[in-house]
């Protein structure tokens, strides 16, 4: 792509110009600067902002946090662009194509593991709790991915194949070549925008209920993952091994064992919290033979013996009785003298 790149792009049934190109900065002979640079910066911006903002719910201090950021952002971008590069064939081109990234070639696991180990080791040496800052960031590598996505959109690539629709999808010039003239393809950018905004918002408000340390990190891979899996399975552009697609098999993976220690961290968690059951009387449950008779203590008996020995017969037995003492009690009242007027004195 040049300064001058025009994509004339057909999306949904709406058509118009899109130039990769936002502006050209007066250095040498100009230096452009792309929307895909300019949108991966925002999403990076943002989940700063997010991060610092939430901070505090996770106990995090924050300028030891700005350490683990200044390390972990370049060895994201640095192994992101390996990643791809490994599995893209660029590593044959020239080494300005190879360092060259403003049109393109991050891939986002790549970034990922750069990250994790680049902060895992930052945080060691700063004494930051890594797991509950991978918890905060990952809600913030949402956001930036939904909007990053935009990037590709701008530079026509990370495309579909083709709808077999008309009116679904998108085409332009490099989609023409690759599927051929006025062939829609999926808009895989758009797919992944709104299943990695869907993640942000489930993760941000479900991060308020955190059950323990790692849970959202983990949630994050098995969101991501499982997205991920079936998006790009529709793209032309996949980085492969030989015949077999590194991302579609990677998401598989990272899906399925993010899933599984969730369970597994849940299921001992529950266990450990299993109330103990104790008896309500203790010591009527120690007086229990083997054969269910109880068994009499020496000395006065208590207020729970008195009612535990009550049966129902007792109890039937004793109610008339009752109510002949009442009687016997009302009859055994003195009578009340009437004075001269016959009324009752007071």
């Amino acid at each position: 792509m040049t300064n001058e790149t025009v994509f004339h792009v057909t999306f949904f049934g709406l058509e118009f110009p899109l130039k990769p190109v936002a502006f050209t900065l007066p250095i040498g002979d100009g230096w452009s600067v792309y929307w895909y640079g300019i949108l991966i910066s925002l999403g990076f911006l943002l989940a700063m902002i997010y991060a610092f903002r939430r901070a505090k719910s996770f106990k995090i201090n924050t300028d030891r946090m700005i350490d683990v950021i200044l390390v972990s952002v370049p060895a994201a971008v640095i192994v992101a662009r390996l990643y791809y590069i490994l599995f893209d064939g660029v590593a044959s081109s020239s080494f300005a194509d190879i360092i060259g990234i403003r049109n393109g070639g991050l891939a986002i696991y790549g970034g990922i593991i750069g990250a994790f180990i680049a902060a895992y080791f930052t945080c060691r040496w700063r004494k930051v709790d890594f797991l509950s800052l991978f918890d905060m960031a990952s809600i913030g590598f949402l956001m930036a991915q939904a909007i990053g996505r935009w990037g590709n959109f701008f530079n026509q690539e990370a495309f579909g194949t083709a709808t077999g629709s008309d009116f679904f999808g998108m085409t332009s010039e490099p989609i023409a070549m690759e599927l051929g003239a006025g062939v829609m393809a999926h808009p895989c950018f758009l797919y992944e925008f709104i299943w990695c905004a869907a993640g942000f918002a489930l993760l941000h408000f479900y991060s308020k209920k955190r059950k323990f340390k790692g849970e959202i990190f983990l949630m994050y891979l098995a969101w991501y993952g499982f997205g991920r899996f079936f998006i790009e399975m529709l793209r032309t552009d996949q980085l492969k091994i030989g015949p077999v697609p590194v991302s579609v098999v990677l998401s598989g993976i990272v899906c399925a064992a993010s899933v599984a220690l969730l369970i597994m961290k849940r299921r001992k968690m529950q266990g450990s919290r299993a109330p103990e059951y104790k008896p309500v009387f203790q010591d009527v449950a120690d007086g229990m033979n083997a054969g269910g008779a109880r068994t009499y203590d020496e000395g006065e008996d208590t207020l729970e013996d008195e009612v535990l020995d009550t049966s129902s017969e007792d109890i039937r037995e004793e109610a008339p009785r009752a109510g002949d003492e009442i009687d016997v009690s009302l009859s055994d009242l003195p009578e009340i003298p009437e004075d001269e007027n016959g009324e009752d004195g007071e």
